[in-house]
């Protein structure tokens, strides 16, 4: 199974109404669509551009996103339809049961619509902004295969990457936002340490340019990858294709599931096959089903 990815590296401005948010997302539709791309993948609070409309200068506190959820969903959904691609729509914070989550989109072709909360949040997104954690994982069943998405910090634990690779997954899509390289390299760094462990790919981007006036978005510091094992049939460092750093950009790039396989069975080495259970337990075991997708509930400990 062969897919073709791309990857955008969103541009932050202060805007002045939805339709220049409309506009900008289906300009970086429109240009991935003309490389026949299959999957898109968006950055991470992409949606908080929508917090610089404002009438008297000052951005718009968080709590004030999920206004925008249902415009959100409709504007994605028609572009999934319309070029007949799998979209992830970075993530946009809704509202549930009065609880802010911050949430992973996948938007199919067929109008499905997939969420994926984030389960780790940083302390940001906890102190000053008030949101959830997730309480659930899951993959995706798409035509070219099975994915996951892992948001930002989420792929900064092995853990969660073990079980949705044990799940299924053999891409995992992970929308990111950070501010400074300190953060970027963060989740760059340990987006190669999960392709290596679990011999998948992972695609990854991020948020560039700033909104001034909205609080924790005026600095962003992003750029996109498509990371791979590093063994023989990929590339020496594990980097498929990636952008210039905190560009306004899109990359593009083509997957082969079938060499996952051949690393796992044959490569220089193979970690997914050589876990010593007899030393530690296996993460990779999961068996709730649901009719889109696998999913593993997690139990809260009180």
């Amino acid at each position: 199974m062969k897919l073709r990815v791309s990857a955008v590296q969103y541009h932050l401005h202060t805007i002045n109404r939805f339709e220049e948010f409309e506009a900008q997302v289906t300009h970086y539709v429109k240009a991935a669509a003309e490389f026949n791309t299959e999957f898109i993948l968006f950055p991470e609070f992409l949606t908080t551009q929508l917090l610089s409309i404002s009438t008297n200068g000052e951005g718009q506190p968080i709590h004030n996103l999920p206004n925008y959820t249902e415009a959100y969903l409709r504007l994605f959904s028609s572009l999934a339809a319309e070029y007949g691609v799998y979209i992830i729509g970075g993530t946009h914070v809704i509202r549930r049961e009065g609880r802010l989550y911050n949430v992973a989109h996948l938007f199919s072709p067929d109008g499905h619509i997939g969420e994926q909360a984030k389960l780790h949040l940083t302390p940001t997104e906890v102190t000053d902004w008030g949101i959830t954690p997730g309480e659930s994982l899951r993959i995706f069943e798409t035509a070219k295969g099975k994915i996951a998405l892992l948001t930002c910090y989420d792929i900064e634990f092995p853990e969660v990457v073990r079980m949705v690779r044990g799940m299924g997954a053999d891409v995992i899509f992970s929308p990111s936002c950070t501010d400074d390289r300190h953060g970027f390299n963060r989740v760059r760094f340990t987006s190669h340490a999960r392709t290596i462990e679990n011999q998948v790919y992972v695609v990854s981007t991020g948020t560039v340019g700033s909104l001034p006036n909205v609080d924790f978005m005026r600095g962003n510091f992003g750029q996109a990858a498509v990371i791979t094992p590093n063994d023989v049939p990929f590339p020496p460092n594990g980097i498929l294709a990636e952008g210039e750093i905190n560009n306004d950009m899109i990359i593009t790039a083509d997957l082969d599931v079938a060499l996952l396989q051949e690393v796992r069975e044959r490569g220089s080495v193979t970690t997914w096959r050589d876990r010593r259970f007899d030393l530690y337990p296996d993460l990779g075991k999961v068996d709730a089903i649901t009719s889109m997708t696998k999913e593993i509930v997690f139990n809260k400990v009180n």
